[in-house]
């Protein structure tokens, strides 16, 4: 089968190319801190090729002109995209223009689940448990009467972004303060949210319908960050503290739970799962409230996938723990969409393998 892998490329010189610049001021350390290196990009093409024929295809400008040259059976899409609220719905929206079917959730999906307000309030909607929150445009909206500690987060940004070590407050003048910097740094709404401050999980589900095969969960040791830091998987935490030449022992995989607590949380995943509308893979954080009682805090589409043990990426450790490589990971995403699309070149090849 002819897979066209889909991809933003992250790089000195990708910092310097994109064209138009981004419209929005964002910090440079993290305005392409969603799109992937060479090195993931090339693992994710190896896989691919041991059992396909595999394209590379930018999510650039020019990508609609190659996907109606490749005429593609399949697009093994990880493309981030760039700009606005429907950045990461942009690729699967042209492919569907196209008639070209590709891995992952579709455009409205994506779009919500960028989106954290729509996801909390779909979830709402579904009587799923999510913090309570607020979107707001200026600190004058926000409500007189808060139960601190709160979290402030750009309402549309994924990998952290905007959500510094300073993005837990605990009183009127630091969320203030918080507000006005997302406002200003990301031009875009800021959530409010009540923060939950029991431990917290990573959770990577793979396939779809009865199929949907829950990973073993990831728990995120806070104990493990540098002293006097917040207990939150802030920016600092991902891209600055944790290296891959001295990574933080911040993971446990799979996570100690209490059957009973494992099983609340793997069910909670599998209807937020099916609430979104998401398909073939997606990873969703979760955090215990008060209680002991597990509840979303985003749903994660397009996972990160870094290949590399000691870069801590959380959907590959769930898939390891699983059993699964990295290759077998990817070719598995391969065939969960395949199933859902009907596509004989997956089937054929699967029978081939066993």
């Amino acid at each position: 089968m002819h897979i066209a892998l889909s991809h933003n490329l992250r790089d000195d010189s990708a910092c310097a190319e994109p064209d138009p610049e981004p419209p929005a001021p964002a910090p440079a350390d993290d305005l392409y801190a969603e799109w992937d290196d060479i090195h993931t990009i090339r693992a994710v093409e190896s896989a691919l090729a041991t059992h396909h024929r595999v394209s590379l295809v930018n999510a650039d400008l020019d990508a609609f002109a190659a996907f109606r040259e490749l005429k593609p059976d399949l697009v093994f899409n990880i493309a981030e995209g760039l700009h606005g609220a429907s950045r990461e719905a942009q690729i699967p929206a042209m492919l569907d223009m196209l008639g070209v079917p590709y891995t992952g959730s579709d455009p409205l999906t994506l779009g919500n689940c960028l989106d954290k307000r729509r996801t909390k309030e779909i979830l709402s909607y579904h009587r799923i448990p999510t913090p309570r929150f607020v979107t707001v445009d200026s600190p004058a909206q926000l409500p007189a009467r808060l139960r601190y500690p709160l979290m402030v987060k750009p309402v549309l940004e994924g990998s952290s972004k905007g959500v510094t070590d300073q993005a837990l407050v605990s009183d009127r003048k630091a969320l203030v303060r918080q507000v006005e910097w997302v406002l200003d740094t990301y031009r875009q709404s800021a959530l409010v949210e009540e923060f939950l401050p029991g431990r917290e999980f990573t959770v990577a589900l793979l396939g779809n319908g009865a199929a949907l095969r829950v990973l073993p969960i990831v728990e995120i040791n806070f104990d493990t960050l540098p002293a006097g830091v917040n207990p939150i998987y802030s920016y600092e935490a991902k891209w600055l503290w944790d290296q891959e030449d001295d990574p933080l022992q911040i993971f446990t995989c799979p996570a100690r739970l209490e059957p009973l607590l494992q099983k609340q949380i793997e069910e909670i995943c599998r209807r937020a799962f099916a609430v979104m509308g998401c398909r073939d893979w997606c990873r969703i954080d979760v955090r215990l409230d008060a209680r002991g009682l597990p509840a979303i805090i985003e749903l994660n589409p397009l996972p990160g996938i870094l290949p590399r043990p000691e870069q801590n990426s959380c959907f590959p450790k769930a898939a390891r723990a699983a059993g699964l490589s990295y290759e077998e990971m990817i070719l598995a995403v391969v065939e969960a969409a395949g199933e859902r699309l009907n596509l004989q070149g997956v089937q054929d090849e699967r029978l081939r393998m066993f």
